[in-house]
Parts: structure tokens; sequence; C-alpha cells
């Protein structure tokens, strides 16, 4: 199985004579399969290696840093202190002032009453301030799972000819998403969510960040007979169809807001220490329009207003969950698709400020603490709730310390619910509308769109199958495509591995790709071939047709470049391949007995472990694996074979 080190010399393209030292195959360390396993199983559900920190840790400290690990609150609670307090009161309070106006636009987004919007800022946070790990994240209601809940439930059941059921399979639905969540938390298969690449994300976003805006056009334009279709389409044939029923007054009342804040989150953007003025303008805005419709009795002319809230903490919903009847299937696939979509967006936001601010957000962790804030929400007259960038953003910018922040935003709303709710009772339905197109229109990210048209141009095809899947046929479905394109990315690039040509830079024992770096040259007599996926039924049949394709067109090149030197040796570099199965065995068996068919010998480069463990398996003639035919580099091998063709050349002289 070893070949002994030696001494080789090559001569090179470049009249170079260079000395290569031949160095020992040797084959990889034994492991048994039950170690093998335990290595797989560990490397896939606990690549971060969450039970490191318990090694060596004596009995005590380890109930300790288990009750840290899962309820963060009890890591960084012993060391808070009133400079910390001080920090997040004021994001607490900032955050609160733009939870409450997109509260009460979010719920009635997702066709639910507004004050299970509030509701929905007040317990979920307190649950993730106890179990969340990140010190950024502000909890609430977002828009995208508003408008796929609202959306999803409708098709099935009428939100104002039942409201109570719709009610019941809303609550249900952010139960089976909490449920699902939590699952893949605790059973470490956060790797789920990575299918929704960033390009689908992207496209998504944007196409939802349109369909919502588009939904906003019945209060902006005033119109009161509007279609319940999501599609751009439906939408914009029912706006210009309705013509007759826009209002001068609500038009001007609503883009004038809509200006203002776009106006405030522009000068936010541009300048971050003026954060407070995008944050509290929803809420002025809110002010202000309630006092105008007031002070007009406006809703006596043409202008729709919220109405009167019900007053008093969250009443108790368990009740009101459905886990039968002919509705069960509509509220799971819900809570599936609004659970995914929710999770993708609260791990985004966690990991995007863990990284600005040097700390690390366990992606596993936060999945549960979502998952069962929105178990104890659904329990809680709550409907579904992540981490929502933009509050987010704002609690970031004000100067949250730790998750307390969030504790000072559910306090804020508690005191709102149950105080403050008679002062929205004349709060005019358009400004709902506008706060929630200006909430949106930062998920159209162009710059991130021309990235990646610039970077892959497959990628922005699912970017746009996304996009368009989400504005024409409904969300769901533009998800669904986006991701069966991904999918089928993946598949093309299994089944359809990359091999390519190397050659060899002159004066040195590096062999490249002879399409990249045009200085490297053939070497006569070999084909050097590089393998760059792993190697399994799924394509070892293209490898096989592929790395005779090769040969054929190496023999079918000028005659006059292989006049002396006919093809002698196929080496295969297989440093990029890093696991096989049974067909992948067979490929060589099947490839190597073609070669000797030809007079051609199969050299193999650079195996690692688990790759040259099953050929040495299936090596049991001892004719397969032959130590002459391994060797660790292409230089090596180019070396040693060409001074066996030499040495060869001389005895038959």
């Amino acid at each position: 199985m070893e070949s002994n080190p030696s001494t080789m010399q090559e001569q090179s393209p470049s009249c170079l004579e260079i000395t290569m030292e031949v160095h020992s195959v040797v084959p990889p360390p034994h492991k048994s399969t039950i170690q093998k396993l335990k290595t797989r199983l560990k490397e896939t559900l606990f690549p971060d290696d969450p039970f490191r920190q318990f090694k060596g840790q004596p009995t005590k400290n380890k109930w300790v840093l288990a009750a840290q690990y899962i309820f963060p609150i009890l890591h960084w609670g012993p060391n808070y202190n009133l400079k910390l307090f001080k920090s997040d009161i004021v994001s607490g309070v900032t955050i609160a002032s733009l939870a409450i106006p997109q509260g009460i636009s979010y719920a009635k987004l997702a066709s639910l009453p507004p004050i299970v919007g509030l509701y929905s800022s007040f317990v979920p946070p307190l649950v993730y301030a106890v179990l969340g790990s990140s010190r950024d994240i502000a909890v609430g209601p977002v828009s995208i799972a508003s408008l796929i809940l609202g959306s999803m439930l409708t098709q099935q059941v009428s939100p104002t000819g039942d409201p109570v059921l719709f009610l019941q399979l809303a609550f249900t639905a952010t139960f089976f998403a909490g449920l699902f969540q939590a699952s893949l938390g605790f059973l470490r298969l956060g790797f789920i969510i990575d299918f929704l690449s960033k390009a689908t994300l992207i496209g998504f976003m944007a196409g939802a960040a349109i369909i919502v805006s588009l939904q906003q056009l019945k209060s902006l334009l005033g119109i009161t007979h509007f279609t319940k279709k999501m599609g751009f389409i439906p939408v914009m044939t029912s706006v210009f169809h309705n013509s007759q029923e826009w209002s001068w007054q609500t038009i001007l009342m609503g883009f004038s807001f809509l200006v203002f804040l776009l106006v405030a989150r522009h000068l936010s953007m541009r300048r971050p220490k003026l954060f407070w003025v995008s944050a509290a303008a929803p809420l002025v805005c809110v002010i202000l329009s309630t006092f105008l419709v007031f002070a007009f009795k406006a809703q006596h002319h043409g202008f729709s207003v919220i109405g009167k809230l019900q007053e008093g903490l969250n009443p108790p919903s368990w009740n009101m969950l459905q886990f039968h009847g002919g509705h069960l299937g509509l509220s799971m696939k819900t809570g599936l698709v609004t659970g995914i979509i929710s999770l993708t967006e609260g791990i985004a936001v966690g990991r995007t400020f863990a990284s600005l601010m040097n700390y690390k957000v366990d992606g596993n962790k936060e999945m549960m603490a979502i998952g069962l804030m929105n178990i104890v929400g659904s329990s809680t007259s709550c409907y579904v709730t992540t981490g929502a960038f933009s509050r987010s953003a704002v609690n970031h910018n004000a100067g949250a310390k730790t998750a307390a922040s969030n504790i000072v935003m559910s306090i804020t709303v508690m005191v709102t619910i149950l105080f403050l709710m008679p002062l929205f009772q004349y709060t005019p339905n358009v400004v709902l509308g506008a706060i929630i197109v200006s909430a949106v229109v930062g998920l159209i990210d162009i710059p991130a769109a021309y990235h990646v048209w610039k970077m892959d141009k497959f990628d922005f095809i699912v970017m746009l199958c996304a996009f368009f899947g989400v504005i024409f046929i409904s969300v769901q479905h533009g998800l669904a495509i986006a991701v069966a394109v991904s999918i089928f990315k993946i598949l093309m690039q299994i089944t359809r591995p990359k091999t390519v040509l190397l050659g060899k830079i002159p004066g040195t024992d590096i062999y490249r790709d002879l399409h990249h770096y045009k200085e490297s040259v053939k070497i006569p007599g070999f084909l050097i071939l590089s393998i760059e996926a792993p190697i399994n039924f799924a394509n070892s049949t293209y490898l096989n047709e592929r790395v005779l394709r090769w040969i054929e067109e190496y023999e079918a090149e000028d005659p006059k470049m292989h006049s002396n030197s006919s093809l002698r040796f196929v080496i295969l570099e297989m440093s990029t391949v890093s696991t096989i199965d049974t067909s992948g065995v067979s490929f060589f068996k099947e490839l190597k007995q073609t070669m000797e068919n030809k007079g051609v010998e199969l050299v193999l480069v650079n195996l690692v472990g688990e790759v040259m463990e099953k050929l040495q398996r299936s090596n049991e003639a001892g004719d397969f694996m032959k130590p002459d035919c391994l060797f660790l580099t292409v230089g090596e091998a180019v070396a040693t074979l060409s001074a066996t063709i030499k040495s060869q050349s001389s005895n038959d002289v």
C-alpha cells in the first residue's frame, strides 16, 4: 500500500531540472461504524458543540451553566446595573412608540382586530426577554407574516362573515408556527431554513412588500368595495374599477402622512443619530390624524376609523385553539408557512446585529425562543410574532444593551392597553395604511438585487422567480417556486459536477486549470483532471462519460502534439472529492477497467480519508489500489511516472 520515499528528477517543459521527493501514501486511521456515526451526527446536529462549556466543570457549575443556557436572562441578569437600565429604558420606550402604531396596522393587515396587534406586542416580548439570546432584537408582529396569515386564512374563512372562527384559526396557526419553530430548535434542525437562499429572500421580500403596499390602496384611496385577492392584476383591476369611490380628502391625508413618514425614514438612514425621528414618526402621525378626525368630525365625511377598542390585558385564548374539524389542515399549513418566514426573518435580524456588535447568537436557541413565545402567544390572544427588522434597527440605534428593552417595551404597551385605548377610537385607517407602506418600503433592496445580478446570474433568476411569483400568483406559491428553482440548482450541481483539465505552471510543480492559467502547459502522455464534487449515485454515470470524453478529446487533438507520446496516464486529482458511495466505488472500478482496455493507466492523487478507506475495502483482489498508482500531489505523480517512462524507454533501447 505504501511507496517508499525516493528522489525523482523531472525535465519540465521549461528545461529546468526539479528534484522531487515522493511521500508515502498511508491509509487513514481505523474508525468503527459507531465512531463514524457519532461524528456525523455531531457535525449535523451540534456543529457549534454546545456541550464544550460543560467539560471539566464541577457538578454545581454544570447545573448553573445549563440554567443559563436554557434561560439566557440568568446569564446577564445578575450583572445588570443602573447604567444598563438607563440605556434599555430609552430604547424600550422608543421602540414602544413604533410598536404601538405598527401593531395596530399589522393586525389589520392580517384581517384581525387591531387590539390583537397590541396584545402581540405585550406577551411575546416578555417571553423572548427570558429565553432569547440577542441583545438587539425587538419582538412583535411583522408585515410579511401578517400578510401571509391573513391571505391564507381568508381563502377559506371570511374575517367579516365569521370573525370568531377566523380568530380561532389565527391563534391555532400561531400555535402550529411556534410548535414547528421550537421543534426545529430542539431537534437541532435549523439548517432546514437555509434552503431559503439570500437571493430567494431578496426577491420574496420585495414582492411581498409590493403586495402589502398595494393592499393599502384600499385605505389610502378611501375605497370601500375592494378585492379580497392578493395578486397584482386583481388589485389594480379593483382599484381602477372602483375609481368612483376614491375620496380626495382621504388621498390628501394619506399621501401627506406617507410623505412625512418616508422623509423621516430617509433622514434617520442618512443620520443614524436621528433614529428617534423615524421611530417617533408613526406615533406622531397617529396622534395628529386622530386629533384632526376628532376635531373636524371627519368620520362623518367619508373617513374610515378604527372604532372603539377593547380595554384590558390579553384574555386567555387556549380554549379557542382548534385541533379538530375541517379547518385543521388549513391551520397547520398556514402555521408552517408563516413559521418558516417569521423564523427566517428573526434569525437573520439576530445574526445581523450580533455580527455588528461582535457577539454570537445561537440559531437553535433563537428558534426555541421564538417558537415558545408563539406557543405562549397563541394561548394569550396573540398571533405570529418574531424579531422585526425595523423595530430591531431602532432598538439597536437607541442604544439597547440587553433584552430588557423588550420588557420596557412590553410594560409601555401594557399601560397603553389598560388606560389609553379610548384615544385610538378616532384613528383613521388611512394613516395605518401609510404606516404600513413606509415600513415595508425598506424591504425592497435594489442594491442587493444588483449585487446578485453581478455575482450569479442563476441566483438572479431565482430572485426573479420569487419576486414575480409573489406578485402575480400568491405569496406562498411564489416562495415555493423560488425554493424549487433553488433546489433544482443544487441538484444540477450535484448531478453535473465540474471537471477541470489541469496543466503545469512552468518552473514549478504546481498544476492549475488550463483555461484559467493561460501560461500552464500540458504534460505529454498525461491527462490530468480534477473532479470538484463528491461522487455518488447521482453523478457517477455522468462522470464516467465525461472522463471518457476527455480522453477522446485528448486523442482527437492535433496529431503533431502527441506524435512522440501517446496517452499513457490519466491522473485524477481528488482533493475536493470529500466522499463517495457504492456507486462511486463502482465508477472507479469501471473506469480503471476501461483504461486498461485502452492501454492507459489510472492514477489517483490526494485521496481524502473516507474515500481511500472505501476504495481499500473494495480492493479485495489487490489489483485496484496499487501503490504505484497513488500519490499525494500531482507533481509527485508526474515526476515519478515520467521517470518510469524514461526508465522503460532506456531498457527498450
